[in-house]
């Protein structure tokens, strides 16, 4: 096999492992019940996904300005949808899509600040 047969091939696995994953989200957002469950299936398996799918176009076509543009696809597919996820979970919450007790910031313990 040669290199641009070993890339057509990769390309190929990494476009239907990124279709999948946008397909197990696509069916999470319609399946899950509650708005924090189908925040998480619009974001994890989404921007896995689609960079997936990114890279695999990237390594069918092999051009300089068609993998420049992917790229930049890319940057703003990571900098745009955890952004838009907040506020969609901010204004959940603020009008009681969300419980209070839904959310868990974890375990916290009283520390008492060291002496001056």
């Amino acid at each position: 096999m040669t290199v641009p047969e070993v890339l057509d091939l990769l390309g190929l696995a990494f476009l239907v492992l990124g279709s999948a994953l946008c397909l197990a989200a696509g069916i999470g957002l319609l399946r899950f019940r509650d708005l924090l469950t189908r925040m998480h299936a619009a974001t994890k398996p989404q921007v896995l996904g689609v960079l997936l799918v990114l890279l695999g176009v990237g390594l069918r076509t092999r051009s300089g300005l068609d993998v420049g543009v992917l790229v930049l696809v890319a940057v703003f597919q990571l900098l745009t949808i955890p952004a838009g996820v907040h506020m969609v979970g901010r204004a959940g919450f603020r009008t009681g899509q969300v419980a209070p007790a839904d959310v868990h910031l974890g375990r916290r313990t009283h520390q008492e600040p060291p002496p001056s």
